[in-house]
């Protein structure tokens, strides 16, 4: 069976899809704050963490800074739960512009995927100390729904 990567379309596919999510996210007045101007790093780093996160290259972990990176970019946010949903619905929106497949074994693990992401971010953005973190420390690797 080939990978959630490999079925997504690979590292092209998944760039355009996060580059159009964080365009959408940009121009969102409740996830804007969060993200401010943007960063011209963000698409690389997160298309590369779903990369790796669906099967695909290491390269989040190898070169980006890996899991840690994550849990510094959102501790202090105090992310609401209005703009974690937000965030999920904008994700799967993306997901249909940008045209990945729409079978519903990929949809489940994709919505999946960005709804465990998103709790853990929520967690991680309220906790004051270490261990009030989530206890996720390395890249998440996400599988075909069972």
């Amino acid at each position: 069976m080939v990978s959630l990567y490999e079925h997504a379309g690979g590292h092209e596919a998944l760039h355009r899809f996060v580059d159009l999510f964080y365009g959408s996210v940009l121009k969102d007045p409740l996830l804007q704050p969060l993200f401010g101007a943007g960063r011209p790093h963000h698409v690389a780093h997160l298309t590369a963490f779903t990369a790796e996160t669906f099967g695909g290259p290491d390269v989040f972990t190898r070169e980006m800074g890996g899991f840690p990176t994550l849990i510094e970019a959102h501790r202090g946010l105090r992310i609401r739960e209005e703009q974690r949903q937000r965030f999920v619905d904008l994700f799967m929106a993306a997901a249909d512009d940008a045209g990945l497949p729409d079978d519903a074994p990929f949809r489940q693990a994709l919505r999946e995927h960005v709804e465990f992401g998103t709790r853990v971010a929520y967690q991680n953005s309220h906790a004051e100390t270490d261990d009030q973190l989530h206890p996720l420390r390395e890249v998440p690797h996400w599988d075909w729904p069972s």
